[in-house]
């Protein structure tokens, strides 16, 4: 038995050591974008490197904020991540509940016309849905950032992910409802949309660091820095001469991560489980 449980934990020592070994590549910029953000300018070069700063120069967290206005950049990528994540929600939802609920004609084909948009680079959309946003006057605001991300390949994802867990549950279940006297949208309300939960926590926190993330987007449709999103704020961390500052870019960089870090920690879990249920029904 001793023999036995030995072995077994030489085993799980062994997978835990090629774990982290694995994970070395991946942990490892982290950590050094941490500890850049703490250094110098001179010793972010210095040779031999080294992980832990000589001195924690805290002051290049305060500098940021007067470099350029970045609480107000910030708040922005925060806010338009908030406000896309909720339209997401209120457009995919009920979209995937009459993909997958709804019988009509033409609901397979028009379903996968929606899923052809996926093969169309974003690169190929930006000059049309730009001209389309100067002429409605929404250039340099931040309406392109919240409609596009809803209407365009992260809503067709979303929608996907949505249906899939409603085909996954029981007709049954909405026929009794039904019967009790309920309507379509009571139904959906009521019956269908409790059920979806983990989709809907899923397809919120993959929306969030899908609008956090964006850089193309935000780069075409604006030109005010007080406008800019965090993605762009940080490529702005650079001298007259397009050099960037590097202990500055750090430390914004390390700040701008903290939601993202948070996000996964909390939700990986519920991330899987959403890509495992989206595949149990076609």
């Amino acid at each position: 038995m001793r023999r036995e449980r030995g072995t077994a934990w030489l085993g799980r020592g062994a997978w835990y050591a090629a774990l982290i070994a694995l994970s070395a590549p991946f942990v490892f910029p982290f950590l050094w974008m941490a500890s850049g953000s703490l250094k110098t300018p001179a010793e972010i070069f210095a040779f031999p490197p080294t992980l832990i700063p000589d001195r924690w120069n805290w002051q290049n967290f305060v500098e940021i904020f007067r470099y350029q206005p970045f609480a107000r950049q910030y708040a922005n990528s925060l806010y338009i991540a908030a406000l896309v994540t909720l339209g997401t929600l209120c457009v995919s939802a009920p979209a995937g509940y009459a993909f997958a609920r709804i019988k009509f004609r033409g609901n397979t084909v028009l379903f996968l016309l929606l899923l052809t948009t996926l093969m169309m680079p974003t690169e190929v959309t930006i000059i049309p849905n730009f001209f389309f946003m100067k002429f409605l006057g929404l250039i340099n605001t931040h309406v392109p950032l919240i409609i596009l991300p809803i209407l365009g390949a992260n809503g067709v994802v979303s929608t996907f992910l949505i249906r899939q867990f409603f085909l996954s549950f029981p007709q049954e279940l909405e026929d009794a409802a039904m019967i009790d006297g309920l309507g379509r949208f009571g139904v959906f309300w009521h019956v269908a949309l409790p059920l979806v939960k983990p989709a809907l926590g899923a397809v919120s926190i993959l929306t969030f660091l899908y609008s956090w993330n964006l850089f193309l987007e935000p780069l075409v449709f604006m030109n005010d820095l007080r406008l800019f999103t965090l993605p762009l704020a940080l490529n702005n961390f650079a001298d007259a001469y397009g050099v960037p500052v590097w202990h500055f870019q750090l430390a914004a960089t390390t700040l701008s991560v903290l939601p993202v870090l948070a996000v996964y920690v909390l939700a990986q879990q519920r991330i899987v489980d959403s890509f495992v249920l989206s595949g149990m029904k076609g």
